[in-house]
């Protein structure tokens, strides 16, 4: 598959991957910085943003993707920073293939399973009536009766976008999404190590960590750093000058 990526700047690669129902344009302002010392390509992930959609989407080929991704582009030890989903990603090809990624850096997601938890966003996605809506405030008036955060609202309706008829329509699969979310929550789908540096950065109020999720991290990762920051899950979003200060601490 060939996936939507943006490049920026010189040097050495850097790869971003965003989480679900994200896309490259949420790593936009973040990139720009990275670009000032890496070549920096972020990139769509199957059934996000401009990249193809498919029935398929699991772990297993969403890492064979990002495989692809690198040997295309002759990407050579690159660093991947990895989001949510991303982050399972970026997890599962460096077990997977740890050659293919010299630095891993993982925000907000740990290489364990996870109970379905999107379901309020699905039935308030799937709940938009896109051949009627006129507006984007109406399609977020109907959302509000599914998710409280104003923020998730506003991060959801990114991938609400108008066909060349004028029509919305999704930029995201949201029926492969539905189908597949558990798979989406699943643990990892390979065996073995990564020995190479890797950093996780959690957020504190963030529900994704429990406690004994650290020496998991490490059954995988056996040099993983650990850095906690104060935000929620979308560390990168909530403080960008925190997620910023522990990855130049980590690669520098």
């Amino acid at each position: 598959m060939n996936l939507f990526f943006r490049k920026a700047g010189e040097g050495r690669p850097l790869v971003i991957l965003h989480g679900l129902f994200g896309s490259s344009d949420n790593w936009y302002s973040l990139s720009k910085v990275f670009a000032e010392q890496f070549s920096v390509y972020t990139v769509d992930q199957r059934n996000h943003g401009q990249s193809p959609h498919s029935d398929e989407f699991n772990y297993k080929i969403l890492a064979q993707d990002l495989e692809e991704f690198l040997n295309q582009q002759g990407i050579v030890d690159p660093i991947i920073i990895g989001h949510s989903m991303g982050g399972k990603t970026a997890m599962n090809l460096a077990i997977k293939n740890p050659n293919s990624i010299a630095k891993l850096i993982v925000v907000d997601i740990a290489p364990k399973s996870y109970p379905i938890h999107q379901d309020h966003i699905l039935d308030g996605l799937t709940a938009i009536p896109l051949e009627s809506i006129q507006s984007r405030s109406e399609a977020e008036a109907i959302l509000a009766e599914y998710v409280d955060e104003a923020d998730v609202r506003q991060f959801l309706l990114k991938n609400l976008s108008r066909n060349s008829e004028g029509k919305f329509v999704w930029k995201i699969n949201l029926p492969a999404i539905e189908k597949h979310i558990a798979e989406i929550g699943a643990g990892m789908q390979f065996e073995g190590e990564y020995s190479k540096s890797t950093l996780f950065i959690k957020g504190a109020r963030s529900n994704y960590f429990k406690p004994g999720d650290d020496d998991h991290i490490r059954s995988y990762f056996p040099q993983a750093t650990i850095v906690t920051v104060d935000t929620g899950h979308w560390v990168q979003a909530e403080n960008p000058k925190a997620f910023m200060a522990a990855v130049n601490n980590f690669l520098n």
